[in-house]
This record gives structure tokens, sequence and C-alpha cells, in this order.
């Protein structure tokens, strides 16, 4: 496991990020030129080596990230973190085409869903109602066909 020292000089390696002293000797790095709101990379680096990393919905840390799309990095390598990291700063430079993508899906009752890419994210709305929301678009296909619903071509 890196010290908190080396956590600290591995994170100070990418100029993009400001460090925030904040309570109990911890530590925030802030990515200012953030085209969202989230700007904190690295939230909370302790002393004892914890923290975190804003990775959001990033498919390749879906089970490491909490519902806040952080990922603790108390037991990553240099080379990991400074993959994460570097992870972090394209997801939040990141200009998406905010054009929504819909699908219409039908069962064979007839009742209609509609599969909208917005947002990152893959929902399935009844009417105008959201229904669930998914991080990838195969596991919306995978609801989808599982409850009954073919696309609507």
């Amino acid at each position: 496991m890196l010290t908190f020292e080396q956590k600290q000089a591995i994170i100070e390696s990418f100029p993009q990020l400001t460090k925030k002293e904040i309570s109990l000797k911890r530590l925030n790095y802030h990515f200012e030129e953030s085209l969202y709101e989230k700007k904190i990379v690295v939230e909370k680096l302790h002393p004892n080596g914890n923290g975190f990393v804003f990775v959001g919905d990033l498919l390749p840390y879906e089970k490491e990230a909490d519902d806040k799309g952080l990922v603790n990095i108390r037991d990553y390598d240099e080379k990991a973190l400074r993959e994460i990291i570097a992870a972090s700063l394209e997801y939040l430079s990141e200009d998406i085409d905010d054009t929504p993508i819909i699908e219409v899906w039908r069962s064979r009752d007839q009742v209609e869903l509609k599969l909208i890419f917005e947002n990152r994210s893959w929902a399935v709305y009844h009417n105008d109602n959201l229904e669930e929301a998914f991080g990838t678009r195969e596991a919306a296909v995978e609801y989808l066909l599982a409850e009954g619903f073919r696309p609507v071509k």
C-alpha cells in the first residue's frame, strides 16, 4: 500500500488538480476545468492512506464505485492510482452529446416503454414516469427483454 505522502505526490503530478485542505488533516483535489458541477476528483485523502476518487458511472469501475460514484483508493498501487485519476479527469472533461437517443419498446399487451439515453445513462420510461435507470444499454436491454418487451422497428 502506498503511503499518504506517496499518494499525495502521485496526485499532485497531475497539474490539472488543485489541492484544498479540509478537516482532520485530509485533502481534496479539485479539477476546476470540469465541464460539470462535480469538481472534486480526489476526496478526503487521509494521512492513514484512505481516500476516494470520483469516477461517476465509468464502466471499468462500476463494481468498485459507491452510489455517489466514488472509489476507495486505500489499497491502490501507483499504476492503478494514476489510471483512475486519469479516467476521472477524462470523464469530467468529456463534452457529451446531449441529444437523447430514444427507442420505443412494446410488450405483447401493447404496453409501450421508451428507452432513452440521456445524461450518460439509459432510462426506461412509461409515459413520463421513470421506471428504471441503467449505466449501460446492455443492462437496460436485458431488463426490457426479461420483462417481455421487444424493440419497435
